[in-house]
């Protein structure tokens, strides 16, 4: 019994500390350094403001699934078909990637 309160306690101490890992919260930014333009850096505060619906804006089955760097290929074809970053990156809910290529990616 002890061993099994011991490894659900572990269990849970896994699961607690590699959640902050999992996201990008305020104050917080997470690089994409394999893009040809340019590395595009994802800042935390700024996309947790603008998030209307909260984590699910982005992470939900149609654009990012996983909330993890390298959990979706993201190419610049998705994000001007309106997929992945361009769900919002559109002209209208926030300002259009396609044309604004240095607004994201910095050399």
């Amino acid at each position: 019994m002890l061993r099994i309160l011991t490894l659900t306690l572990f269990c849970a101490f896994i699961l607690i500390s590699a959640i902050p890992a999992l996201a990008v919260p305020p104050g917080q930014s997470l690089t994409f350094d394999k893009a040809a333009l340019g590395p595009v850096q994802f800042d935390g505060t700024l996309h947790n403001k603008a998030a209307t619906k909260g984590c699910a804006t982005c992470h939900n089955p149609d654009a990012f699934p996983q909330m993890k760097k390298g959990g979706a290929t993201i190419t610049m074809a998705k994000i001007y078909a309106g997929e992945q970053c361009g769900a919002c990156h559109n002209g209208t809910d926030a300002f259009a990637a396609q044309g604004n290529c240095a607004r994201c990616h910095k050399r």
